[in-house]
């Protein structure tokens, strides 16, 4: 084995420095890494991410957004949210018009537990807009949408986050933050032979310097965005 290209999703380290105390060399993926002296890390700007996808929405004229996502534990749903906020602050809106729905997971079936506690919100409080943290959830938020006769994006605007192959073909083509997912993987593979290289050298890598690669992440729009709602 020439290492370890990980996806870790809590901010504790301490199982990451145990494999490279054992002299496994480790590449973080999807992930900047806390501490850049102790890993090499290839990432996509998640706080940007999230501002992009708010700003859209907020250009598009809704001020009443929620933020689905979580557990906030996951640094990249954590960032996501920070980016949300930034837009917020940005606009010059009230914070409190982003309501935040925490999931328990980033699932399908989440995102139509999340949708069904929005549509029970009282209809002044109840979002135009939402943003969910992946586009797992924005599938599932869309169909109790769709189930529930509200319609996407006229009554509600939706956008997700990752641009998997199922969100263009959504019954509502689905508006979604783009990862570069295939130059995050050929990037961390460099980066994991070189640390491999570097370890086989010596113990510790020696003269190896950690390098921490981020992408820019990109919006795609469509349909399920659409333009701006009445009452919006």
């Amino acid at each position: 084995m020439r290492g370890v290209l990980i996806t870790p999703v809590e901010h504790s380290a301490d199982r990451l420095r145990t494999m490279t105390q054992l002299g496994v060399p480790v590449v973080l993926l999807d992930r900047l890494a806390n501490d850049p002296s102790a890993w090499c890390s290839v990432s996509v700007d998640d706080v940007e991410g999230g501002d992009l996808a708010v700003t859209h929405l907020l250009e598009l004229g809704h001020t009443r957004i929620a933020y689905v996502g979580g557990p906030h534990s996951i640094v990249q749903v954590e960032d996501r949210h920070r980016g949300s906020m930034r837009a917020y602050r940005r606009a010059g809106v009230p914070d409190d018009q982003l309501v935040i729905l925490e999931t328990a997971a980033l699932t399908v079936a989440e995102g139509r537990r999340a949708g069904e506690r929005l549509l029970g919100l009282p209809s002044r409080r109840r979002p135009t807009a939402a943003f969910c943290a992946n586009d797992l959830l924005a599938i599932g938020f869309l169909q109790q949408m769709i189930q529930q006769g509200v319609a996407v994006p006229g009554e509600m605007a939706i956008v997700g986050y990752d641009d998997i192959d199922f969100a263009s073909a959504a019954t509502v083509p689905l508006t979604s933050v783009s990862q570069p997912r295939y130059e995050l993987g050929r990037r961390g593979c460099e980066l994991l032979l070189a640390e491999a290289d570097a370890y086989a050298s010596g113990p510790g890598g020696p003269g190896h310097v950690h390098e921490q690669v981020q992408f820019t992440p990109e919006l795609v729009v469509r349909a399920s965005s659409g333009r701006r709602a009445a009452g919006a």
